[in-house]
């Protein structure tokens, strides 16, 4: 058996490995918003909606290509799949930063998306493969919280590099950090899924793989509200640009508004961390849906009503967003939990459904962009009022961790005293 397949990564670097894999895709999609007015005057493209295909087209082939990578990982393990599709992402990229037209940037977009479907698919399988129950919705807090740093420094990035250079050099500086990446992973993450654990790459038992998955109910409900939160930040993102310099005159300081969102969802993250060993997943995402629901109608009929000063919509989005971190990372872990035995076609499931399915619903309610936020507040209201109908139906109507899916692994953790 090879090192790679016997080494145990230390846990702070198997985190730090993780989120950096999974930051490639907020990379991807963060550090373009600034240049997107740039692009589109260099490429012919006026409209500033048409401007949101940049994005739009790298979710779509992520989202596509993961239904692919769920069951070559379950079958040829976690590294060489991984290997291959950031390699893909690099060349993809790299070869972007030439593209002479609009049509060949989304192209070559969507194939940069496809080669980053598998760190969505793989990154996630290589969790479950090595933690369960609470300890993996811990993990994967620790790592979204090391993952959100990318979001909050990225939009600078993207801006510094227009200020010393083409646009072009955004999509370098893509390729170069993947490059990186590609090497970290190559040196250091050892194989998760021992050959004896492997299901063959035969048509019946993938189409097996894919009924355990769709046949479980707790999953494919957890997995499907999953899809509706996406669909409402991906709706936000395609806009933020516009909200905050088209609506709110903010400018060159956008960056810094991105940013610190960003930055608290990382604070979600790293609080759901701490506090989800205590309370378990179930109480804190349905909570934290809740909270998301409410808030989101208070921001659509500020918006009706036309009242919707800067600091009134931050704050807002800020309770929203804060939401959203705790209530992602633990969705995500339910939907995980009780499939360990086909994680990597469970991964690419969920990641085909979040991201094409979230990707549509957010691209729908950015080309409705108005000048005003009600498109997005609607947007943001309508997605958490569909995840919380899916905890329902997972739940059997119960929320909290009160009904029959109140599995052991999230039971309350009590004092010894």
């Amino acid at each position: 058996m090879s090192d790679h397949a016997t080494r145990v990564l230390p846990r702070i670097e198997f985190i730090a490995l993780i989120a950096a894999l999974m930051a490639l895709n907020a990379l991807a999609i963060d550090v373009m918003l600034p240049a997107l007015p740039y692009m589109g005057e260099a490429l012919g493209i006026s409209s500033e909606n048409e401007r949101q295909f940049v994005v739009s087209s790298y979710m779509l082939g992520m989202g596509i290509a993961v239904l692919a990578f769920g069951p070559l990982t379950d079958r040829f393990g976690r590294r060489g799949p991984l290997l291959v599709g950031v390699g893909i992402y690099v060349v993809a990229v790299i070869i972007a930063a030439f593209a002479p037209n609009f049509a060949i940037l989304l192209v070559l977009r969507f194939i940069q998306g496809m080669g980053a479907a598998s760190v969505r698919v793989i990154a996630t399988a290589v969790v479950r493969d090595r933690y369960s129950g609470r300890e993996m919705a811990e993990i994967m807090s620790l790592t979204f919280m090391v993952f959100m740093a990318i979001p909050i420094i990225a939009p600078g990035i993207g801006q510094v590099l227009l200020l010393t250079g083409p646009w072009q050099a955004i999509f370098i500086f893509m390729g170069l950090l993947a490059a990186a990446f590609w090497v970290w992973t190559y040196l250091r993450l050892p194989e998760t899924l021992p050959e004896s654990q492997r299901r063959p790459l035969a048509l019946r038992s993938v189409l097996d793989s894919f009924r355990i998955v769709f046949t479980n109910r707790v999953a494919i409900s957890y997995g499907l509200a999953g899809m509706f939160l996406f669909g409402a930040l991906f709706g936000f993102i395609t806009s933020s640009q516009q909200i905050y310099v088209d609506i709110y005159g903010l400018g060159v300081y956008f960056p810094v508004a991105f940013a610190a969102m960003a930055g608290l969802m990382a604070i979600s993250s790293f609080t759901n961390s701490k506090v989800v060993r205590r309370f378990g997943m179930r109480r804190l995402s349905h909570g934290a849906m809740l909270v998301f629901t409410i808030f989101s109608a208070i921001w659509l009929v500020l918006a009706l009503i036309g009242y919707l000063p800067l600091w009134l919509f931050f704050s807002l989005l800020a309770i929203i967003m804060f939401a959203f971190g705790w209530a992602s990372s633990n969705m995500n872990s339910l939907s995980m939990e009780p499939l360990g035995a086909v994680a990597g076609t469970a991964a690419s499931v969920f990641g085909f459904v979040q991201t094409v399915g979230g990707a549509v619903l957010g691209s729908l309610a950015g080309q409705m962009f108005n000048n005003t936020t009600i498109p997005v507040a609607t947007n943001y209201f309508l997605m958490g009022v569909m995840a919380l109908v899916c905890i329902l139906v997972a739940e059997k109507g119960k929320l909290f961790g009160v009904g029959e899916q109140y599995a052991k692994s999230d039971a309350p953790v009590m004092d010894a005293h």
